[in-house]
């Protein structure tokens, strides 16, 4: 009984494919829905049965992957952090957590990743799209991963944390969006595809920025503490 239902979720699936692939490369408003259906081989009705409209496509095809990326990425975490116990994991181990699975997956998981990594940083560049699609499925994930940095820095003011995390999202987007600048720039001494190339170096990369983040600021002297000076000499 089962085969039958199968036609309408193989359409679903081409449907989504077919328009996360003509998103990342003409991003919203240079595809239609006739342009992904005729790319998905289906009838332009589908597309009003299964999500409605285009909005509502685009925000699906955003929210397949991220269900994904953001399972494996917290369950990474909580292996860390349960590995450490009683203390708090390595920073190079945390934004390893972040990172890994996205580098994974950008590395070896086909053309339909790449499409959506790609997709991501349109969306992250994007006045209109960015702030309400980044917010919702990934700020969560962001503020779980900015505690446990917390965890890691106790004496380390919150707002250089968030700024340090700021920063490795930045250079993330800009590393799946393969602009080609890093090739040039060093005449292909840097590829931007050596995405294994970028997990060796994006941890160490980042961990180092945050401990120079948090020691450029002196945490203030606690409350009933004692400042020990050093007694002057006699004349």
């Amino acid at each position: 009984m089962s085969h039958k239902k199968t036609p309408a979720r193989d359409g679903k699936e081409r449907i989504l494919d077919a328009a996360e692939q003509l998103f990342a490369q003409r991003g919203f408003y240079g595809v239609s829905l006739r342009d992904i259906t005729q790319a998905a081989g289906v009838d332009v009705a589908l597309v009003g049965y299964h999500f409605g409209g285009k909005r509502e496509l685009f925000a699906a095809v955003f929210e397949r992957r991220a269900e994904v990326l953001n399972r494996e990425r917290l369950e990474l975490l909580e292996t860390v952090r349960r590995a450490a116990l009683p203390g708090a994991p390595a920073l190079e181990a945390i934004v390893a957590a972040f990172t890994r699975p996205l580098l994974e997956r950008a590395a070896r998981g086909g053309p339909g990743w790449k499409s959506y990594f790609a997709l991501i940083a349109y969306i992250n560049n994007s006045p209109e799209f960015g702030p309400a699609m980044m917010t919702r499925h990934f700020d969560p994930l962001g503020e779980r991963f900015i505690a446990v940095l917390r965890e890691a820095l106790p004496r380390c003011p919150p707002r250089e944390i968030y700024w340090g995390y700021q920063f490795l999202t930045g250079a993330l987007t800009l590393t799946f969006a393969e602009t080609g600048r890093i090739d040039q720039l060093s005449g292909g001494l840097c590829r931007a595809a050596d995405l294994d190339g970028v997990h060796e170096r994006l941890a160490p990369y980042v961990a180092a920025g945050l401990r120079a983040l948090c020691a450029r600021v002196q945490p203030a002297a606690r409350p009933g503490k004692r400042v020990e000076r050093r007694a002057q000499p006699r004349r």
